[in-house]
């Protein structure tokens, strides 16, 4: 299983929101350029999330996340206002490796689809649960769609992955949804990228230990950013 340490970005800055609440933003003093080069070479891949662009569709970090791709070399995933063909492209020209589609996939999966056929294997399919329904819009608002409902509607798609997120566990620490991450890789028969919760290396290991039911890679912010979680343990507890 795959560490992926993440970056978010709001007004520049690297931040945390707790449970994807933006009135509840924790910033870090981190030049994510520094952090991206200093990740390189020890992981192969870091998540990167436009919240600006989450929020309102605006592209508004192009600049900065061009920047992190060239200090952290082939691997970056981006996510956040990726919401049409221009904006996918627009990403990947700057070097990013794997673009994060959530809102258009609820909204037009009929575009969501095509942008997937278009980039075969680069386009990773976020599913971020609330309540058991999928949030969308920077996780403002419900949709009436299970992750699993999604991710049917892709069965066949050449996507890379699926994102799964307990929005409620975002930012907490409280533990990750192994469970229902495991559950929707067996019935998705879809590999997954884990993400919301993790605040100590036990969930790591526990994680690392549901692998084998479709677990690829977990995606880790808070608790690494904050020294919580020691980045060189965090990987080998998640090699196993």
């Amino acid at each position: 299983m795959q560490l992926i340490p993440a970056i978010d970005l709001l007004g520049g800055d690297v931040v945390r929101l707790r449970q994807g609440d933006y009135g509840a933003v924790t910033r870090y003093d981190l030049d994510p350029v520094a952090y991206a080069e200093a990740l390189r070479g020890m992981v192969a891949r870091l998540h990167v999330v436009d919240l600006d662009g989450a929020r309102t569709g605006e592209r508004t970090q192009r600049a900065r996340i061009a920047e992190i791709c060239a200090a952290f070399g082939d691997g970056v995933q981006v996510g956040g206002g990726v919401r049409d063909r221009d904006a996918v492209e627009s990403l990947l020209d700057v070097g990013v490796a794997r673009v994060v589609l959530g809102t258009t996939a609820v909204r037009d999966p009929r575009e969501a689809r095509a942008i997937v056929e278009a980039f075969p294997g680069r386009v990773i399919l976020a599913v971020d649960a609330r309540d058991g329904k999928v949030a969308i819009d920077g996780w403002t608002t419900s949709s009436e769609l299970t992750a699993l409902d999604v991710a049917l509607a892709f069965d066949g798609a050449p996507i890379d992955s699926l994102l799964f997120t307990d929005v409620a566990r975002d930012g907490t620490r409280r533990g990750p949804a192994i469970e229902s991450t495991a559950q929707l890789a067996e019935e998705s028969r879809r590999p997954v990228l884990a993400s919301g919760g993790v605040g100590k290396l036990e969930d790591l290991r526990t994680l690392a230990a549901a692998a084998p039911r479709g677990i690829l890679g977990v995606v880790v912010g808070r608790a690494l950013l904050d020294g919580s979680i020691d980045l060189a343990t965090a990987i080998a507890a998640c090699a196993g």
